[in-house]
């Protein structure tokens, strides 16, 4: 891995971090933090690594993760986690990606 992709990878991991870092009562909803449930949902095994989910994006959507989320989506009843990458391209666009958290796989591209 370069340096860009270290350092895009070092700062989504921080973004989600600190994102939820705060208490979800001091952030006026009480939703359990990002984090806290993405870790539960793989050490149950339904999620990869935003590690490996980050390196398989960025091989078909290169640029800069700045932002990173992780999210449940209802879909025909059951409940299938996705995260939600925010990728600033070399150009200058702003990427909205949609990923099946438990494949990996793309399912949507957004420009903003």
């Amino acid at each position: 891995m370069h340096t860009s992709s270290t350092i895009s990878v070092t700062f989504a991991l921080a973004t989600l971090w600190l994102g939820s870092a705060m208490p979800a009562s001091a952030a006026g909803h009480d939703v359990e933090p990002d984090h806290e449930r993405a870790r539960q949902a793989l050490n149950r095994g339904e999620v990869q690594p935003i590690a490996d989910i980050l390196a398989s994006v960025a091989h078909a959507i290169p640029g800069e993760v700045i932002e990173v989320e992780f999210d449940d989506a209802e879909d025909l009843g059951d409940v299938s986690w996705r995260y939600e990458l925010k990728i600033l391209a070399d150009d200058g666009r702003l990427r909205e990606v949609q990923v099946d958290a438990a494949t990996g796989r793309i399912l949507s591209v957004e420009e903003d």
